[in-house]
């Protein structure tokens, strides 16, 4: 097997030295702080007392500087449901990390009358940091979420739900980026000993539903609300997305629970994996933290008019 990838034996599994190898290469590219710590302590004013912003673990690797932050939103109904948002599982995906900040800072608080919402705007903050999917153990936290969790990203946010009210609905906001096909998948393909195989990066947003559980009306609302911000993506000649058969324009389902996805945690009504396309030439970052809370509304919209 040829070489695709700068670390490990091609076709060999990576042994710890070369998932130290891996870590040793990364380096800081942005402030988790500056970036999202400061904007969750600003949203005290902007809650006015009404919210609690709390700290739910933190990160072995540093956590001092990287705490896991949620901020809490309670309804003024006391029956009202309870709504999950989550950003930044994958920490290179900044629109995810930025886009529920966005939404708590405009539009979160209309929900209240409505809606108990809790969001966890960040739950990778290394990788938010070093612009990455993995952890630093090599570990995709997308891929993680299950009983006995070898990644802490997933294993402290699934501790933060448990016990909680059921969930009406789970929104987790992604992106699928150039680097998945020039960085990501071969990286995977490397650790795990296999061939890389070069696939397409689509052109948009598409929503990622759930197999067991597709809520395919769900989905087409979100669909319609971000199609006011951005552009969809088309399926490739083949009818699909990222190598799976599109269900409806702009939709794919995963198996969230078998693949160990977060939007598979909560066992909620309305899940979906939003997927916005930041290396369009007809995106900006602008555009894409707007596309977030367009998926966000008009999810949370659907979900409350149909529960």
């Amino acid at each position: 097997m040829d070489r695709f990838y700068p670390i490990g034996t091609p076709g060999e599994p990576w042994d710890q030295a070369d998932r130290q190898a891996w870590f040793n290469a990364r380096s800081i590219e942005r402030s988790y702080h500056d970036e999202v710590l400061v904007k969750l302590e600003a949203l005290e004013v902007t809650f006015d007392g009404a919210g609690d912003i709390a700290t739910y673990g933190a990160l072995p690797v540093d956590p001092e500087r990287y705490p896991l932050m949620a901020v809490t939103l309670p309804s003024t109904r006391p029956d009202a449901p309870w709504a999950l948002v989550t950003g930044g599982v994958h920490g290179y995906e900044t629109s995810g990390v930025q886009g529920a900040l966005r939404f708590l800072q405009t539009v979160a608080g209309s929900y209240r009358d409505r809606l108990n919402l809790l969001v966890a705007p960040c739950v990778s903050p290394w990788g938010y940091e070093v612009i990455n999917r993995w952890n630093p153990n090599c570990l995709d936290p997308n891929r993680s979420f299950y009983a006995n969790s070898p990644s802490e990203e997933a294993a402290q946010l699934m501790a933060l739900i448990a016990g909680r009210p059921d969930m009406l609905v789970h929104l987790d906001l992604h992106e699928t980026t150039d680097s998945d096909e020039s960085e990501f998948r071969p990286a995977v393909a490397a650790r795990d000993g296999k061939p890389s195989e070069p696939g397409l990066i689509p052109d948009g947003f598409y929503t990622v539903g759930d197999t067991e559980n597709p809520q395919p009306d769900f989905q087409a609302a979100i669909i319609a609300g971000v199609e006011q911000v951005t552009h969809i993506a088309p399926a490739d000649d083949d009818g699909q997305i990222i190598g799976t058969d599109i269900t409806q324009r702009g939709v794919i389902n995963y198996p969230n629970r078998e693949l160990g996805l977060c939007a598979g945690m909560t066992g909620a009504r309305f899940t979906t994996t939003t997927e916005v396309y930041p290396d369009s030439p007809n995106a900006t970052d602008e555009i894409c933290i707007d596309a977030q809370v367009a998926a966000a509304r008009a999810g949370l919209d659907f979900a409350l008019a149909h529960a």
